[in-house]
């Protein structure tokens, strides 16, 4: 590493040896969702050296935004999210590679509009439909994957944990999620894993509390969300990805040394 490098993200080398550091800085990482949990997850690929992150959303800043997103702020109501989140990392780490795809995940576009080189793939999108199409290309794929539950209607963030979708309980868009793929998928109905890995809560959901109305949807907008968790959720999911990054370069390096 350079001495600017060095400096900056020489604690990452520390904790997870030159490598998987190195398997860090030539990783790309691709986010779905850069809202209130793809956002945090964003800033910590950013704050971890990752060489290239790639943005998907097509949405834009509003007021709304500002209680638990990291790149709102007043001054940029109305900017395009993924735009937002750009300067923003770009600000943290200069020599990182940026892709913006202004679009929603779907499933006429799914996988089209992934990138090219992609080697992780957050789900952080609060629609199931998409959050489908990602998942039951991952189960194909070999590429490190993990799916973002719903973080509205959460309070306790200690309460965060990850687990294999078979194993999830307390969060309606994951229900969906696993429903979806056994009925149109293929996934097995009994207890056996799903080979999908999720971070959610297993708090109970905390409905509208007073005069707020639920607008029927499973986003932090309809259940009401604080940035405590939404942070957490995103940080579960940055941190477990950073890990399977440096563990497969590990195991490939031994597996090398074997041969």
């Amino acid at each position: 590493m350079d001495n600017q490098i060095s400096r900056q993200f020489g604690s990452l080398a520390r904790l997870y040896g030159q490598s998987g550091f190195m398997a860090i800085q030539a990783a790309h990482v691709c986010i779905a969702g850069i809202g209130g949990v793809g956002s945090w997850v964003a800033e910590s690929f950013a704050r971890s050296g990752v060489g290239t992150i790639s943005l998907i959303d097509m949405d834009h800043v509003s007021e709304s935004n500002i209680n638990r997103q990291v790149h709102a702020s007043i001054e940029n109501i109305g900017q395009s999210k993924v735009v937002a989140m750009y300067e923003r990392i770009l600000k943290i780490n200069p020599i990182c590679k940026v892709n913006l795809i202004d679009d929603f995940v779907s499933t006429e576009n799914w996988p089209k509009i992934l990138p090219f080189g992609v080697d992780a793939l957050v789900d952080a999108t609060d629609q199931t439909i998409a959050k489908t199409a990602m998942a039951s290309w991952a189960m194909s794929s070999s590429n490190i994957f993990i799916s973002v539950g719903a973080a509205g209607g959460k309070k306790l963030a200690h309460l965060v944990e990850i687990a294999d979708l078979s194993e999830v309980t307390h969060d309606p868009l994951l229900a969906q999620l696993r429903g979806n793929i056994r009925k149109f998928h293929g996934g097995p109905r009994d207890k056996r894993l799903m080979k999908i890995t999720c971070v959610f809560s297993r708090e109970s959901v905390v409905m509208p509390n007073g005069d707020c109305d639920l607008d029927g949807s499973l986003n932090c907008h309809g259940y009401g969300s604080v940035a405590a968790v939404t942070s957490t959720f995103g940080q579960c999911a940055a941190g477990w990805v950073l890990n399977e990054i440096s563990k497969r370069r590990i195991e490939n390096n031994k597996n090398q040394a074997i041969i």
